[in-house]
Formats: C-alpha cells, sequence, structure tokens
C-alpha cells in the first residue's frame, strides 16, 4: 500500500499578514498569496499551511474567530480564497488551513448567545463557572496571555474561561453539541476542498470537569511567568481528547486523502503526541515546541527524537518546525546570542556562520533530514534573523504586556523581503505595512539569493530536492551512529518494491572542528550534500563547525 501524501512530505508556513500585499494597504491578503505560489512551488514543497484568515477583532491577528467560515475582508474575498485553492491545485500544492477550535472571539455568535443567561440554547457551549465564596476566580489556572485564566461576565454572574486573552473564552468540548459545531465547520472546509487543518492548541479542547487547582513544577522547570510555573494537569492534556479526534478522523477519511496535524503544547508533549497519533483512528500527526526553544546538542536532539522508534509510538506519525509566527526565528535563536542578536560573518550575507559556528543552512538541512512530517516558516529558506522592534511599533499584545523582558512575536511576523531594492522591500506599496519592514533583511531578499548559488535559498531548494528523491529521508528508519557534543551522524534506510535507499547523515552544531572515524561502510560516490567544507578524508569524517554532509551509502 502507498504511503500517504503527508508522510515525510514538507509544508511551507505562510502568514497571511506579512507574505505579500496585493492591494497595497499594508496588509498581506490572499491575493498576494495567490500571486507569489510560484515561488512556493519553487522551492520543492508538497503544501501550505496558511495561518488564520477569517473573521475575527483581530485582537490576537486571526487567531480569535468570530466567524468560522467567513474570509475576513482584510484578507479578501471567498473568492480570493477559491482562486488561491484553485492555483495552489495547479502547482501540486496540498492547502492545509489553521483551525482555531479551543476557543473563539467574544464577539462570535455563540458567545453572545451563551453569555445572556444560563438557560439559553448555547449556554454550556463556553466553559462557566461560579466564582469563589470571597469572589475570586474558581482555581488557579492561569491564561498564557498573562494573570488568570477566568474573566468575569455580569450578566451571568459567573466566570468564563479563557487560556487565551480574556475576550478568547474558551469553548466547552465537554458538551455533544459544540463537538457537533465544530466538525460541521470541519466538514464545510473539506468541502470548499482544502486538504487538511492544522489544529491550533489541540491539547486545549477539554478541561478537567473538576476545575481542580493546578500543581507546582518542580522548581528546575519552572519559567518566569504564572502560567509556567504550574503543571498543566488539569487544564490540558485531558482523556477525553482521543474520542474527539477518532470523530475527526472519520470525517476526514470520508472526504480522501487529508490530513490534520495538532499543535501540542507543554513541558512533556511527547505522550501526548503519541496519543494523540497512534493508530490509524485519530490525528495523522502532530508537533510541538520541542525544537523551538534553545538550541540543541546531539544527545538533546536525539532525546527528542528516540521516544517515535519505541513501543505504541512506531505507529504514531510525528511532525517538526524549528520556526514558526510564535517562536524567534531560528536563525537568532541558536545562534547563541539570545532572540535579539545575530551576527553576520564568514559565508556572506545570507549563509552567514553564527556564534555556535552553525549557519542557517545547517540548521535546514537537520531539519529536512529528521524523521517526520516537516513545517518550513516563511523566510527560514532565506535564514532570515529576527527583527527587534521599537516598542511603538510592537502589535502583538503579548509583547506589549511583558515588555521589556519579553518583546512578543512581532519579531518573527515583519514583512517578507522579496525585492531588496524595491519600496517595502516589495511586500507593499503602502509607506506604513501593518509591521516595520526589517532593512537588515534586504540583503537577504528573494532577488539578492536567487541571483547567488551559494545562497541559503538554492540550499533549501537543493535539500528539498534530496528529500523529495530519497524515500529514505522521508520515510527511512533512524539510526544514530555518532552522538557526542554537538556532532551529530545518522543511517536513515528504506526499502520498497526491490529498492534499497541507504544514506549517512552527519551534523556539526558546534563551534569546534571534530573529526572522527568514518562510522560505517565508505560512501558510494560523491557526497549528495556538503555544507561548511564537510569531508571524508580516506576512513575519517571531517567536519568543521556547523558542517553537513550528505551520503549515500552502499
Amino acid at each position: 500500500m502507498s504511503n500517504p501524501w503527508w508522510r515525510g512530505a514538507t509544508l511551507y508556513q505562510i502568514y497571511p499578514r506579512s507574505f505579500a500585499d496585493a492591494n497595497g494597504d499594508g496588509v498581506g491578503d490572499l491575493a498576494g498569496i495567490t500571486e507569489r505560489l510560484p515561488y512556493v512551488a519553487g522551492l520543492g514543497v508538497d503544501g501550505i499551511w496558511l495561518s488564520p484568515f477569517f473573521s475575527s477583532p483581530m485582537r490576537d491577528f486571526g487567531y480569535d474567530v468570530s466567524d468560522h467560515r467567513g474570509v475576513d475582508p482584510l484578507f479578501g474575498s471567498d473568492a480570493d480564497l477559491d482562486a488561491l485553492i484553485a492555483q495552489a491545485q495547479r502547482l501540486g500544492l496540498k492547502v492545509l488551513i489553521d483551525q482555531v477550535w479551543s476557543h473563539t472571539a467574544a464577539e462570535h455568535p455563540w458567545f453572545t448567545e451563551s453569555r445572556s443567561s444560563h438557560d439559553n440554547p448555547k449556554a454550556d457551549w463556553y466553559v462557566w463557572a461560579d466564582a469563589r465564596p470571597d469572589g475570586s476566580p474558581p482555581n488557579n489556572w492561569q491564561s498564557w496571555m498573562g494573570g488568570p485564566a477566568w474573566r468575569w461576565e455580569p450578566r451571568r454572574k459567573q466566570y468564563h474561561l479563557h487560556n487565551f486573552l480574556p475576550q478568547m473564552p474558551d469553548l466547552n468540548f465537554h458538551c455533544p453539541a459544540v463537538q457537533d459545531a465544530v466538525l460541521d465547520i470541519a466538514r464545510y472546509w473539506l468541502e470548499r476542498g482544502v486538504d487538511g487543518f492544522r489544529l491550533d492548541t489541540a491539547n486545549l479542547y477539554f478541561h478537567s470537569r473538576g476545575l481542580e487547582d493546578n500543581p507546582p513544577l518542580p522548581e528546575d522547570l519552572r519559567g518566569d511567568s504564572p502560567v509556567l510555573m504550574q503543571r498543566h494537569l488539569h487544564n490540558a492534556d485531558q482523556a477525553e481528547a482521543p474520542g474527539f479526534f477518532e470523530r475527526l478522523r472519520a470525517l476526514m477519511d470520508r472526504h480522501g486523502d487529508r490530513m490534520a496535524v495538532a499543535e501540542i503544547g507543554g513541558v512533556d508533549p511527547g505522550p501526548t503526541m503519541v496519543a494523540y497519533t497512534r493508530g490509524r483512528d485519530r490525528l495523522h500527526t502532530a508537533y510541538s515546541f520541542a525544537f523551538l526553544g534553545e538550541r540543541p546538542d546531539a544527545a538533546q536532539v536525539l532525546r527528542v527524537l528516540a521516544p517515535w522508534m519505541e513501543g505504541e509510538a512506531q505507529t504514531a506519525w510525528p511532525s517538526w518546525a524549528f520556526s514558526n509566527h510564535d517562536a524567534p526565528r531560528v536563525a537568532t535563536r541558536w545562534a547563541g546570542g539570545g532572540a535579539g542578536a545575530f551576527s553576520f560573518g564568514g559565508r556572506g550575507d545570507d549563509g552567514a556562520a553564527t556564534s555556535s559556528g552553525a549557519t542557517p543552512i545547517t540548521w535546514l538541512a537537520l531539519l529536512l533530514a529528521l524523521r517526520g512530517t516537516v513545517f518550513l516558516y516563511q523566510g527560514e529558506e532565506l535564514g532570515l534573523p529576527q527583527s527587534t522592534l521599537a516598542f511603538e511599533d510592537l502589535r502583538d499584545p503579548f509583547g506589549i504586556a511583558h515588555w521589556p523582558q519579553y518583546p512578543g512575536r512581532d519579531g518573527c511576523r515583519t514583512p517578507f523581503p522579496w525585492q531588496s531594492d524595491a519600496p517595502r522591500l516589495g511586500f507593499s506599496t503602502a509607506d506604513f505595512p501593518w509591521l516595520p519592514v526589517d532593512p537588515a533583511h534586504a540583503r537577504l531578499a528573494v532577488n539578492r539569493q536567487l541571483a547567488d548559488s551559494t545562497s541559503t535559498l538554492h540550499a533549501t531548494r537543493a535539500l528539498l530536492a534530496l528529500r523529495r528523491a530519497h524515500p529514505a529521508l522521508r520515510l527511512g528508519s533512524f539510526e544514530p551512529l555518532a552522538v557526542e557534543g554537538d556532532v551529530l551522524v545518522l543511517r536513515r534506510c528504506h526499502s520498497a518494491e526491490g529498492v534499497d535507499d541507504a544514506l549517512c547523515l552527519a551534523f556539526n552544531l558546534g563551534g569546534c572542528e571534530a573529526r572522527l572515524p568514518w562510522p560505517v561502510a565508505p560512501p558510494s560516490g560523491a557526497p549528495l550534500f556538503v555544507h561548511q567544507q564537510a569531508a571524508v578524508d580516506g576512513r575519517t569524517l571531517v567536519l568543521p563547525p556547523g558542517a553537513v554532509l550528505f551520503a549515500t551509502l552502499r
């Protein structure tokens, strides 16, 4: 039986506000994406993931949905969306859309009705609870946007749960009618022609009915904000979730070869990822924040990957991302200088070595070498660093609330640089885009990198071509051959229909040269991919700082 298209696929995440502005209002839109899809297809990816474009008051820039079936006029029209899907199909690109089901905007008609009384038809569609005798919230749950996760509603004289902004009330998935309504939304979009869904905060759909206090995290695991000081035992990862995902999977299977990927947060997301994706009856795949934090060494990379090779996890399928719209860009985050620092040098503008010795090409090669489905964030193929914004330019409510300790998510959302010598780098004709264009991105713009055969963009295309050509990279087994410090050497193999595909992949993620014995039989022919002058000298593997080598095995 052939493998489904999404196993081992690479999907390109597009953040619509910042990708391409076709109408000149300073905000990216669906028509702009459609115009630029040939560039995306030219990378060699299998499809796109669109962040939300739905009707919204935009307090959280589309992740607060007021109409799950409506296209917000800021991004265009239904006709614009149909044109985008049709163009993607012509180019051979699958289309995934974000689905934000754990909560809605306060302006959603469901919430308007639910908040109006205790006995209306949607009274239990959201998570309502009485105050404690002293008037305080029902428990100690904390919001990811800061403060308690409860807001008082005078109409009902009750609190409602909000894991994010107070104006983003959480749906009550214990209510069968809520599940049915959400599945109706999924059915609508599947019939519109999308190929699948990215499920925002999927492990927050259900809460404990008892509303127990969350316990504190151990001291060594605690973060520096209240929401990171407790273990989310009762407002996440509940046992009822897989049952709903089985209903969703059955619906999607009736619509052909579609897929759903869940976003799973938390300190230890692995068990939840496996629980939500194992077998053939639950979600197709899931990804976590495992690689969206500090730079790992080789052993840490392996610790994240190893559980997927054992026991019931072998029937599940992971997804991986090194950057997205919620995390500082990997080119800066793993440079060793913190979220606001990035140093160029060594290879030129786009392949510049970081203080760890690795370059953006190193991280791209590692990401595309992983067993699983891969998500590539817009600009990652250019090696874009994180942008630093002045306080007055911030739009992210989390960044504004936590300034200056944490500047928020705007730094990874600045407009995409298309043309180095064009106003606003070709993103928009507007004088003032919704976020300022980063002048440091000019030398990394698409036109500059297309003209440079040594650029990160060309390396990305080469790596994606290898991933498409080699089943071992998409689907193969994953065997560590050497794991020491910043050096990671892997063997990936796949056999099907009498064809054997075996590769050795070597990485030096650090700043010191490494030499080690070539760990397997000599490579077959010239290496498939070399970065930073990696080489095989006789029986010795030579890996300068940041080096990568892909070789075919006999």
